[in-house]
C-alpha cells in the first residue's frame, strides 16, 4: 500500500500555511510519503491504490468530488464548509461518505450535516491537536510573544485591494473605510507595549512564489517558534489548535460573524481561553480571568481541554493505517 498527503491549490494571490500544517499533523502517522494529491483534484488520480488522511477544509472544487477509487481515504478531522455541503451531499457524494463510514468531522456542524443526510459522522476534533510531537521542554521557553493573523476577517488593505473588481466593490459599499478598524479594536484588549514589541505573524503569504518544499519547511518553522513562545494571541485555528499540542499559552481572537466562518468552529472554540469580538462595536468578552489589558505580566493556562480529543485521534489514525 502506498501512502499520500494532501497539498493544496493557491489562489491568485495567497496561499494558507495553517492547510500544510494539517498536511503535517497527518504525516507524523504515516511510516513513508509515496505520493503528494492536490485536495481540489482528488478525483483526477489514477495509480496504485493510496491510502490518504482525508482530514481539513473540503472542498473549493466541488465539481471534482468525489475522489478516486484508487484512494483508500482515512476520514478523521474532516471538514464540509457550508458553503460547498450543497454540492458535496449529491446523490453521488451521499453514496460515497456512506461508503466509507463512520466519518470523522472536524467539528460538530460537519457531523450534524452528514448525520441529518443518513451518514454515520461523528466530532474527533481536529487532527492538529496531535502535533505534541513537536514540543519541546519548558527549558526551551523563551520571552517571545507572537501576534499571528489577529481578526483577519476584518476588511484589510490585501483582500480590499485583491484586483480592480473588488477595489471598486468596496469603495461603493465603504468597506475601504474600515482598514484602521482592526488595529482600533485590538487597542482596546492588547496594550501598546506589546503591539509594539510582539513579532507579527502572517500565516497567510504570497501566492506563486513558493515550492510545495518550502511550503511544508514553513509550516515546521512556525511550529518550531509557536513550540518556544512565551504566548501566543491569534485569529487562526491553525496556529491555536497547534499551540495547545505544543503546550504554548494561547488566546484565540473570535471576530467572526459570518456563519461560512463560525461553522467551522463549533465544537472547537470550547477549547480556547477566549477573547469575543463585537465586530460593529468593537466591545468584547472573555471566557478567562483578563484584568486590564493583555501585557508583559499577562500569565494564561491552556483549559487542557484537547487531550482526550487528541488521543482518540491517534488512536483512531493508527488503527484505520493499520488495517
Amino acid at each position: 500500500m502506498k501512502y499520500g498527503l494532501l497539498t493544496y491549490v493557491e489562489n491568485k494571490r495567497f496561499f494558507n500555511v495553517g492547510d500544510n500544517i494539517q498536511s503535517l499533523a497527518a504525516k507524523q502517522f504515516l511510516p513513508n510519503i509515496d505520493v503528494f494529491l492536490n485536495r481540489e483534484k482528488l478525483g483526477d488520480y489514477k495509480g496504485e491504490p493510496v491510502k490518504l488522511i482525508m482530514n481539513g477544509w473540503f472542498t473549493h472544487n466541488t465539481h471534482n468530488w468525489v475522489p478516486s477509487e484508487d484512494i483508500d481515504p482515512v476520514f478523521v478531522s474532516f471538514h464540509m464548509n457550508n458553503t460547498a455541503a450543497p454540492a458535496m451531499l449529491s446523490e453521488k457524494g451521499i453514496a460515497y461518505l456512506k461508503k466509507h463510514e463512520p466519518i470523522g468531522c472536524r467539528d460538530q456542524f460537519t457531523a450534524d450535516t452528514l448525520k441529518a443526510k443518513g451518514i454515520d459522522a461523528y466530532f474527533t476534533g481536529c487532527l492538529t491537536l496531535t502535533l505534541d510531537s513537536y514540543k519541546v521542554d519548558d527549558s526551551e521557553r523563551g520571552e517571545d510573544i507572537y501576534i499571528v493573523d489577529p481578526l483577519y476577517s476584518y476588511p484589510r488593505p490585501e483582500k480590499v485591494f485583491y484586483s480592480a473588481k473588488h477595489t471598486i466593490k468596496n469603495i461603493l459599499n465603504g468597506t475601504v473605510f474600515q482598514l484602521n478598524k482592526k488595529n482600533k479594536h485590538l487597542k482596546n484588549f492588547i496594550s501598546k507595549d506589546i503591539l509594539d514589541k510582539a513579532e507579527f505573524i502572517n500565516q497567510e503569504p504570497p501566492s506563486n512564489q513558493y515550492s510545495d518544499e518550502e511550503k511544508f519547511e514553513m509550516a515546521e518553522a512556525l511550529l518550531r517558534k509557536y513550540a518556544k513562545a512565551k504566548l501566543v494571541i491569534t485569529s487562526r485555528i491553525h496556529c491555536a489548535l497547534p499551540c495547545l499540542a505544543l503546550g504554548t499559552p494561547v488566546i484565540f481572537v473570535n471576530g467572526f460573524d459570518s456563519f461560512v466562518d463560525s461553522c467551522r468552529f463549533d465544537g472547537i472554540l470550547e477549547l480556547f481561553n477566549r477573547i469575543d469580538i463585537n465586530s460593529k462595536t468593537g466591545a468584547f468578552t472573555t471566557n478567562f480571568n483578563l484584568e486590564g489589558k493583555i501585557d508583559k505580566n499577562t500569565s494564561v493556562q491552556n483549559l487542557e481541554k484537547h487531550h482526550e480529543l487528541a488521543n482518540a485521534l491517534k488512536e483512531k489514525v493508527r488503527n484505520q493505517l493499520n488495517k
